[in-house]
């Protein structure tokens, strides 16, 4: 195959792409982090922002927000012109990042350079470089792409915009897409970085340094999935009314019943709309450590414990009845077991004191609310007073733990947590329950700043590194939002600055082809080197 003809096939396929995507109405969210220099880590961050909405992609790159906006609340100025001229961030800036070119990608606009053949985890791509043809165009793609080489998707491409001007700044980004199956890649993740931390002034930078890590799911939700069980329903032979069994419902088992209906609708509600992963393995994990807090502390709570996982980055966790929800982002932060083991206990306390949600959504007229009113319409946030019993409780359950020595560790996350919280202020705070406590004494350990010989298991750093950064720990899918643990090799730190703890980190995706994507390869049916 020509090089001519390899290039027609990828303008061809990035073209179908971009008509594909308009189908779809994935949530996306933005979390931007500024940085400064920090004597104890070199970089820090010094501030951030937060976007999350639903992109609409039949309308190009518009974007309803459902969480607060943080542009108006916290300014942000650009170096001595601090009084005189203002930036915002605009989400759907971010959102353009998923495509490489909405005004026409193809090679009468763009000049295109083989470089090679790469690996991106499992998939073998092709590598050009890709320039307008026209320099003075505004909005053109200057960059790298990365093409598989089965059916020529861009699966990644590296680059900027061109046309910054003094009323508008393009940034740099490197964006990644995920097989979604049926031929086709969805874009998953975009990561952004600006400015020099060390040297602002040598580089004669206008913008602050920052970084950004922008996520896209939700392209497909459960409904599919019910359709189709629906349409196997089985019709199966009438059942005996076996009377002089018990089958009424007492008093206490009607309000268990009603209060279990209430959370459900919560959590069905919440997995609709993309916010809640579905059950996975991350929740069964989450059960397992309930399980070890509730054997050892000889607890039989009736409902059972269940788990679940808010898809959001911002750090939450909460009680909802007798159902515990832990974001995406505080799990990926938490260095070990052990400091899982304080989330959960805190919210098992709350269980345990029965501190009960609120019932009226057991009504299901109470589930019928515009999607943008998410946020305002549930709330899950403890009183003050149930707060701190669920701190007492919390660490009376951990002190008969099997987790009891290991809390050093947990201690100084909350110290970390704490001493970095004025820098991300949105990071930290939470959509539907309760800030983290980080006033919480659990335990009476070494000093933080001593370093320890202790192993995290399954984390990508020794036990010395308290908080781990963004993305340390889950992968998000983006087709059906679900989520699975990271595969890492353990990796010393070789310095303090090593550490990142709550920073953004760029993305590297390892990809692999959906598993009805994978023909039988023969000999024959090899991509070539595109010849020039």
């Amino acid at each position: 195959m020509t090089q001519a003809e390899v290039l027609d096939k990828i303008v061809a396929q990035e073209q179908a792409e971009m008509e594909s995507l308009r189908q779809y109405s994935p949530l996306i969210e933005t979390y931007i982090q500024t940085r400064h220099p920090d004597k104890q880590v070199g970089v820090a961050p010094g501030g951030d922002k937060y976007f999350l909405g639903r992109a609409l992609l039949a309308n190009g790159v518009e974007i309803i927000p459902l969480a607060k906006d943080t542009r108006s609340k916290h300014g942000m100025f650009i170096g001595s012109l601090a009084n005189l001229l203002s930036m915002e961030f605009v989400p759907k800036g971010f959102l353009q990042m998923v495509y490489v070119d909405t005004n026409g990608f193809d090679r009468n606009h763009y000049e295109f350079s083989y470089v090679h053949r790469e690996f991106l985890g499992e998939v073998r791509c092709l590598v050009f470089d890709v320039n307008p043809r026209v320099k003075s165009e505004k909005g053109r793609f200057v960059g790298r792409i990365w093409v598989e080489d089965q059916d020529f998707h861009i699966v990644r491409f590296n680059g900027i915009y061109s046309g910054t001007s003094s009323l508008s700044h393009y940034f740099s980004f490197d964006s990644w897409r995920q097989d979604g199956g049926k031929n086709g890649w969805l874009p998953a993740v975009i990561f952004n970085e600006e400015g020099n931390v060390q040297y602002p002034v040598a580089k004669r930078q206008i913008t602050p340094a920052f970084r950004a890590q922008t996520h896209l799911w939700g392209y497909a939700l459960s409904r599919a999935s019910k359709e189709q069980e629906l349409s196997r329903l089985l019709v199966e032979a009438p059942v005996k009314d076996q009377t002089e069994n018990a089958h009424d419902y007492s008093p206490l088992q009607a309000e268990r019943a009603w209060a279990g209906l209430a959370e459900d609708n919560v959590i069905e509600s919440l997995e609709t709309l993309g916010l809640m992963a579905p059950f996975g393995e991350v929740d069964k994990i989450l059960q397992v450590v309930v399980n070890n807090l509730e054997v050892s502390n000889g607890l039989d709570v009736q409902p059972p414990v269940r788990c679940r996982v808010l898809l959001t980055s911002t750090f939450e966790s909460y009680a909802m009845g007798h159902t515990i929800v832990v974001s995406r982002g505080l799990l990926d932060v938490l260095p070990d077991e052990a400091s899982l083991a304080m989330i959960l206990a805190h919210e098992l306390a709350h269980v345990v004191l029965g501190h009960r949600m609120d019932t009226q959504f057991a009504f299901f007229d109470r589930l019928h609310f515009d999607e943008k009113e998410t946020f305002r319409h549930f709330g899950f946030s403890m009183t003050p007073n149930e707060e701190l019993a669920a701190n007492q409780k919390g660490s009376e359950l951990l002190a008969k733990s099997p987790y009891k020595d290991q809390l050093a560790t947990a201690q100084c996350f909350l110290q970390t947590l704490k001493s970095r919280s004025k820098e991300i202020p949105n990071l930290i705070n939470p959509h539907l329950g309760n800030r983290i406590p980080t006033n919480w004494t659990i335990s009476q350990g070494r000093p933080c700043d001593q370093p320890s010989t202790e192993k995290t298991a399954n984390a990508p750093v020794s036990a010395s590194l308290f908080a781990l950064p963004l993305g340390g720990r889950i992968k998000l899918e983006p087709f059906d939002g679900r989520l699975r643990l990271l595969k890492l090799n353990p990796t010393a730190l070789a310095a303090d600055y090593e550490k990142m703890p709550f920073e953004v980190t760029p993305m590297i995706l390892y990809l692999t082809r959906h598993i009805d994507d994978l023909p039988g390869e023969t000999p024959a049916q090899q991509p070539t080197e595109p010849e020039p």
